[in-house]
This record gives structure tokens, C-alpha cells and sequence, in this order.
């Protein structure tokens, strides 16, 4: 009788795969979680896999690296797949305000709000995490802005609205600088939106 074959390393048994369903949507709910508690450099890919309830194996399966879970935590929280297209798809007329509205949206939604508090600080004290929201930023975001913008120079102006936008979540989120942290959001969008709308659409 011979022995069993061994397992490839860094892949999933068969029974690690049918650890139950939405495996994947549990490890990406966890790494929200731990990223958000614990920040970048105290959380790991074991950690993560023990909130989660499954074997370390099985988030390198679906994930690779902790910079990939990052990476797709900071997408789960953003959606970029779908609204993306939700603020182009319109045309130019009215960008900016879809563009703000979007964006605080996603910030005053206490769910999705304390993941990217966790990613902007961590970006802010460790260089591999910056990495990852950079790359992001720029390949998910800002990219797929600027394709369809009709304006010269449009990497750099979506890249100016994305870092006006940045700005207000430091300083309405992170640092909690009054009187913008306590601002209607309705207030800022009608203050912001003009600045967007003509970093994306006047020549």
C-alpha cells in the first residue's frame, strides 16, 4: 500500500477549499477587521486567517501576499468596479459632484469608514502600505478616471482631484480639524464639487 502524495506547499487541501461558503467574502471581512484594529505591521496573513476561521493556506490561495490582502481590502471598501463607471458613465456634465458625493459617501458609512482610516494611517507609517494604496489609487482609480477625460494633461488632473479628496478625509476623518469634521456633507459637496468639476473637464 503506498503512502499518500504530498500536498503542493502554499496550496489549499480539498478540504480547506470546502471550508464553507463565502470563504473568501470571511477572509476579506477579517482582514478588514484586523487591518482596521491591529494596522498594517501588526497584522498577518495567520491572524488574519484565524479571525476568519480558516487555514493560513487558504488566504494565500485566494490572496498571495498581505500586500494583495491589503489591496483587496482597500477594494471591497471602495467598489471602484462598479461605481467607477457609475461616475463616468454620465459623461463630464456634473463629474465633480458624482465624483464627491461618491467619496463621502463612502467615508460617512461607518462600515467602510473605519478599514480606510486603518489603510491611511498605516500608509502614513509604513512604506510597503503606501505602496499598496498607491498602486491602487493609481491602476483602479485614477486611471480609468483619466481614460475618459477629454482635458489635457488627464493623469494629472485626476490625480489633483483624488489628492483634494484625500486632503478632506485627513482632515475631516483622521485629524477631526473643526469645522470641517462636524460640516454638513451636503455643505461640502456644494463647496468642493465646482473645484473637481474643473480639474476634470475645463481645458
Amino acid at each position: 500500500m503506498t503512502g499518500a502524495a504530498p500536498r503542493r506547499r502554499g496550496r489549499p487541501s480539498r478540504a480547506a477549499e470546502e471550508s464553507g461558503p463565502g470563504a473568501r467574502e470571511r477572509i476579506l471581512e477579517a482582514a478588514r477587521a484586523q487591518f482596521a484594529e491591529r494596522g498594517y505591521d501588526k497584522t498577518s496573513v495567520r491572524g488574519i486567517a484565524k479571525a476568519a476561521g480558516v487555514d493560513a493556506a487558504l488566504v494565500h490561495h485566494y490572496f498571495g501576499t498581505k500586500d494583495e490582502v491589503f489591496a483587496a481590502a482597500i477594494e471591497v471598501s471602495m467598489e471602484p468596479a462598479t461605481v467607477v463607471p457609475a461616475v463616468l458613465g454620465e459623461g463630464t456634465e456634473g463629474i465633480g459632484e458624482r465624483l464627491v458625493r461618491y467619496f463621502l459617501g463612502v467615508w460617512e458609512n461607518p462600515a467602510s469608514r473605519a478599514p480606510l482610516l486603518a489603510i491611511i494611517r498605516s500608509a502614513l507609517t509604513h512604506e510597503a502600505a503606501a505602496k499598496v494604496l498607491r498602486g491602487f489609487v493609481l491602476r483602479r482609480v485614477l486611471e480609468r478616471v483619466a481614460a475618459d477625460l477629454d482635458v489635457p494633461n488627464p493623469k494629472f488632473r485626476a490625480e489633483l482631484a483624488a489628492s483634494h479628496m484625500i486632503g478632506i478625509a485627513m482632515m475631516r476623518y483622521v485629524l477631526q480639524v473643526e469645522p470641517l469634521a462636524s460640516a454638513d456633507p451636503e455643505e461640502i459637496v456644494e463647496l468642493v464639487a465646482p473645484t473637481l468639476q474643473r480639474y476634470l473637464t475645463e481645458a
